[in-house]
């Protein structure tokens, strides 16, 4: 298949890589829920991860990576989501729109099972202490801006059968505070900038956002894939950075081919 420039596009072997990812994350639930079963040896717990109070042997402590990367790239997914529904109605290229809809449906279904994963290790769906990215370490914690208030917090996506045109966004959903910092996410002023552009404009800021949300993504991922203790959740983390990877060079080609490059 080819885009409007004749040459092969990537989005398809992208997805492609998505379904080996599930197969190898397929199974993963029943392994993390009664405890590392994949043979993998558990790393030793580290200073102040790992070590909550009154969890049972093989789940997750409230205030282990684990849980932290869980809570943390759910809303992260979240808002990747979001700006693909939002760029959908905003150009009718094909190559962009196939893009947004597959980072849209993998990383709905990625924070499906991040959440699952939480649903049944028993654990909150934020972070207790309530500051993202705190799990990476004090150097790496996101930390809300003068006047935000508060770090963001998860809310339920609407369906992917919207990408046909239909049920955008919705009310249901949410992004960050204004001001808050999590690694790589848009600010609200961005997301309404993204909803109210439209053609080649709508499709570069598109890119440049996600190519931003991509690599806080990978950073996250990567010290999940170092840090987490369930394979499952390691294996998922590495995939994903193995994925973003190869869409930046895809979303790194389609802004060449527009007159732009990433912000930075």
């Amino acid at each position: 298949m080819t885009g409007g420039t004749g040459r092969p596009t990537r989005p398809r072997w992208v997805a492609a890589g998505v379904l080996v990812l599930a197969a190898l994350v397929g199974g993963g639930t029943a392994a993390v829920v009664t405890g590392w079963q994949d043979g993998t040896p558990e790393p030793a717990p580290r200073q102040g991860f790992g070590q909550g109070v009154g969890r049972g042997q093989g789940l997750p402590a409230v205030d282990s990576a684990d849980a932290g990367f869980a809570q943390d790239m759910a809303v992260h997914h979240q808002q990747a989501v979001e700006m693909s529904f939002l760029v959908r109605d905003g150009t009718r290229d094909e190559d962009v729109r196939r893009l947004a809809y597959d980072i849209a449906h993998t990383q709905s279904n990625q924070r499906g099972m991040l959440l699952g994963w939480l649903d049944l290790w028993g654990l909150p769906k934020v972070p207790v202490a309530g500051v993202p990215m705190a799990w990476m370490g004090p150097e790496d914690a996101a930390t809300p801006a003068a006047g935000s208030g508060h770090p963001p917090t998860p809310h339920d996506m609407p369906g992917m059968d919207g990408m046909d045109g239909t049920d955008p966004v919705g009310k249901g959903a949410a992004h960050p505070e204004a001001g808050t910092s999590m690694t790589g996410m848009a600010t609200d002023a961005e997301l309404k900038r993204l909803g109210g552009t439209r053609g080649r404009a709508a499709e570069v800021l598109y890119l440049q956002l996600m190519t931003d949300h991509h690599r806080g993504g990978i950073a996250m991922a990567r010290r999940c894939a170092e840090r987490c203790a369930v394979p499952a959740e390691r294996r998922l983390a590495q995939g994903m950075v193995d994925a973003q990877r190869a869409e930046l060079d895809l979303m790194a080609d389609l802004l060449a081919e527009r007159g732009a490059r990433p912000r930075a």
